[in-house]
């Protein structure tokens, strides 16, 4: 399956050498790159796949620097650290070890255009031949400290004070997954002082528990919170864009109140345009207003949220998975920049974490994903006729009420169809995910 950033399947089914092979061939083909970045998380199947995806890229003539295991977002960042032409992330991000993908980047360390995706496929489904026939092959050199420089890069961003977050003290528990943020979550903690105690961060271990990072996934979070009585816990998903947060009173919290924390502190330092998703809390337009800056919605998309970040000049911007995007650092979900934002924004607080929370935590997200084969045209046009309220139909279809809000639209990365709704009261936005999936229903008919 194509996906926004690349190509996503099911090992040994959709994805395996082969494919992997044709693909970063094609994205070399189609690029023109002389030296490409990769990286991948800690699934079985990476390390398969990534000597396929060096193969065709030195088969090529592309040079390839390897950092190994590690975080998206370090990949994101070395491929402009390291002045390459491009990237190749191999990870599945947040879903199961059966699946895998390969996510290509540009130059700037960001996800390409969806006309760079469509022609790479294009080329991929072509006769053409993707390999050369000349007898020159790229060189292969491992980076080493792709941690450690993203780790100093977060620690020299203006808006940190590394000796403020020391002093205070924190104590955090840290749930990797055992993914690819597994080495560079506790080792940035460390280096801002915080004591820290690690859960699920072997690299060598399988994933423990579903890796996407909501509350329901992470009963072993929620319940170290509770017994050590930690000021903070953070979670990530298998490649560590996401972050979810955990206090030690209600446990794992809500994912939409990461960017909500991330987005009040940054506003507090700097006024400037906000860029979300259409699929994230209501919260944020609260903030913003509190702040007196304009806040956008774009496509769902880490590559749609920073093109209209870069747009508009938003000094912040994310989705409401639990995906931070700071400029100042790059253009692309970070959560290692987002747990250093929040404990920055934690110094001096006289109020505990949860309660912290507990100010941001006025609406209720009910999420849910429905196979569907009909046609959503017909579906859109029975949601406008049955809810009555602000439309957009810039990404699938967004219904804004006094009450709450719904969100239709097909998904990204897997075959279905995602409903989301949001209102004050859990059985609200419960109510307003039943009407839609009782059209989905009639309209499959």
């Amino acid at each position: 399956m194509v996906s926004v950033s690349g190509v996503r399947g099911l090992v040994g089914v959709d994805m395996n050498p082969e494919v992997a092979a044709r693909f970063t061939a094609a994205f070399s083909r189609h690029t023109g790159c002389k030296t490409v970045v990769i990286g991948r998380d800690t699934r079985p199947s990476g390390a398969y796949l990534a000597e396929s995806v060096i193969a065709a890229l030195r088969f090529n003539g592309v040079s390839v620097i390897d950092i190994g295991i590690s975080a998206t977002p370090t990949v994101e960042l070395m491929v402009k650290e390291l002045k390459a032409d491009g990237g190749i992330i191999i990870t599945a991000s947040h879903n199961g070890p059966e699946w895998n993908a390969l996510k290509f980047l540009n130059s700037e360390g960001e996800f390409p255009s969806s006309s760079v995706i469509e022609a790479i496929k294009k080329l991929v489904e072509s006769d053409e031949s993707l390999f050369r026939d000349e007898q020159r092959f790229g060189s292969l050199v491992s980076e080493e400290g792709a941690d450690s420089r993203h780790i100093s890069r977060i620690l020299e961003l203006d808006i940190m004070d590394r000796s403020e977050i020391a002093d205070a003290g924190f104590s955090a528990v840290v749930d990797c997954v055992n993914g690819g943020g597994s080495r560079i979550v506790p080792a940035l903690l460390r280096s801002l002082g915080v004591d820290v105690k690690e859960l699920f961060t072997d690299i060598d271990a399988p994933f423990p528990h579903v890796p996407e990072p909501r509350p329901e996934n992470l009963i072993e979070l929620s319940e170290t919170m509770k017994r050590v009585s930690a000021d903070i816990g953070f979670a990530v998903d298998p490649d560590a864009d996401r972050l979810v947060l955990a206090d030690a009173v209600k446990g794992v919290r809500s994912e939409e109140l990461t960017l909500a924390l991330v987005v009040d502190f940054v506003l507090s330092r700097e006024k400037g345009p906000v860029v979300v998703n259409m699929s994230t809390s209501r919260i944020i337009d609260d903030i913003c207003a509190s702040h007196g800056v304009p806040l956008y919605r774009s496509k769902v998309g880490e590559a749609n949220v920073s093109e209209m970040m870069k747009d508009v000049g938003a000094v912040v911007g994310g989705e409401g998975n639990g995906g931070v995007i700071y400029p100042g650092l790059h253009y692309g979900r970070d959560a290692m920049v987002g747990m250093a934002l929040i404990l920055r924004y934690l110094v001096g607080e006289n109020a505990s974490f949860a309660e912290k929370l507990d100010l941001f935590d006025r609406y209720t997200i009910v999420k849910k994903k429905v196979p569907f084969n009909g046609n959503l045209d017909d579906v859109f046009v029975q949601l406008e006729n049955d809810f009555r309220g602000k439309i957009s139909t810039l990404d699938g279809i967004r219904i804004d009420m006094d009450e709450g809000w719904i969100h239709v639209r097909k998904s990204n990365t897997e075959p279905v169809v995602r409903i989301i709704a949001e209102a004050r009261k859990k059985e609200r936005a419960e109510e307003l995910v039943g009407r839609v999936e009782k059209i989905l229903e009639r309209s499959s008919l």
